[in-house]
């Protein structure tokens, strides 16, 4: 019977937060529907950031999102199109002075698909077998928290808020001397349900008896498809890191409504706007902070319901500013383009 109630079934059934993205997003498929026939368009939210394709809702390239962010707070990155070769990509390291490890993604890509940490040429080959579609490269920022800020600013208003902060736990297991690393993974709900990538990712490594309290970071991609564990970080709001990130915001170009993904060194550094961000995320991110463990199913549906009345303020006020919406047409060959990507299984 615990066997049972220990498979990835049930251990996914009494966590809301692994439910399919449907069933959770359910009631906000019903807003989107009422708001596009009252502004007769299905794509009205790509009015929310007129600088980034569809307002980041799908099919925007992550490398023309991250180019509309300031220097100083983004890492070095390349973009490869294919087809490339594994001399093409070191070429383009060198250039654009990047060294191994480095970060390898998708250019159009959502919740961590073939995001990857790549220590050597031999993994540089294997992703090139797997990848169909661009990429970038990316410089590995070694900095120890990992957070989401999400911001919002009305047009209509001077000053913009950030309303939800994620905090990222990455997946590990701690030792205890006796077991090995295959019985940590496999005993920890979280990290069982990784086992088909993991049991490949530690192939030489099941076996070894981890010391006791030595900590196996076994993932250090803040994915939540990929273990990471998000974490409600609310409280670090405060007026510092609001005008921090407002004023980090107006220097991208007509970005209302978005989250960072990035890195800092510790919270004062987060509040006040000493960061790397790796990725620039539109209207389409989540304000992930609600997938915290245990926390209220309810309370999240209601944020979220408030998440998409303030997407559709935004918007709203940006198409009475002259921001058309995006055609049926021209969204629906986007929505076709992305269907089409081809994703390898992992």
């Amino acid at each position: 019977m615990q066997k049972i109630f220990r498979s990835n079934f049930f251990i996914k059934l009494r966590s809301w937060e692994y439910w399919p993205f449907g069933i959770i997003q359910l009631p906000i498929i019903f807003m989107w529907i009422f708001y596009a026939i009252k502004e007769r368009s299905l794509f009205y939210f790509s009015a929310s950031n007129p600088s980034i394709l569809t307002g980041g809702m799908m099919g925007e390239s992550k490398y023309e999102v991250l180019k509309l962010v300031p220097d100083a707070v983004k890492p070095k990155t390349v973009l490869i199109k294919l087809p490339a070769t594994v001399t093409g990509v070191t070429k383009a390291m060198q250039e654009g002075g990047l060294t191994l490890p480095v970060i390898l993604k998708p250019d159009i890509g959502e919740r961590g698909w073939m995001v990857r940490k790549v220590t050597s040429e031999q993994d540089v080959e294997k992703y090139l077998y797997e990848i169909k579609i661009d990429f970038l490269i990316q410089e590995l920022v070694d900095l120890p928290l990992e957070f989401g800020v999400y911001y919002q600013r009305y047009p209509s208003e001077q000053i913009g808020c950030v309303t939800s902060i994620t905090g990222k736990e990455f997946l590990s297991v701690t030792g205890d001397g006796k077991k090995s690393l295959e019985e940590l993974i496999l005993e920890k709900d979280r990290a069982k349900i990784q086992w088909a990538t993991l049991r490949h990712l530690y192939k030489d490594r099941l076996t070894e008896i981890i010391p006791r309290e030595k900590v196996i970071e076994l993932v250090s991609i803040g994915n939540h498809c990929l273990g990471t564990t998000f974490l409600n970080g609310n409280h670090l709001i405060s007026q510092k890191l609001n005008d921090s990130f407002d004023s980090l915001s107006k220097q991208i170009d007509r970005f209302y409504f978005g989250r960072f993904d990035l890195r800092c060194s510790s919270r004062e550094d987060l509040e006040n706007g000493k960061v790397k961000i790796m990725e620039l995320n539109g209207c389409g991110a989540e304000p992930a902070h609600i997938y915290q463990p245990g926390s209220s199913l309810s309370k999240a549906i209601i944020f979220l319901i408030a998440h998409w009345q303030n997407l559709y303020r935004v918007s709203r006020e940006n198409h009475e500013r002259g921001v058309p919406y995006l055609s049926f047409r021209e969204g629906k060959q986007i929505y076709k383009r992305v269907k089409n990507l081809s994703r390898p299984n992992p």
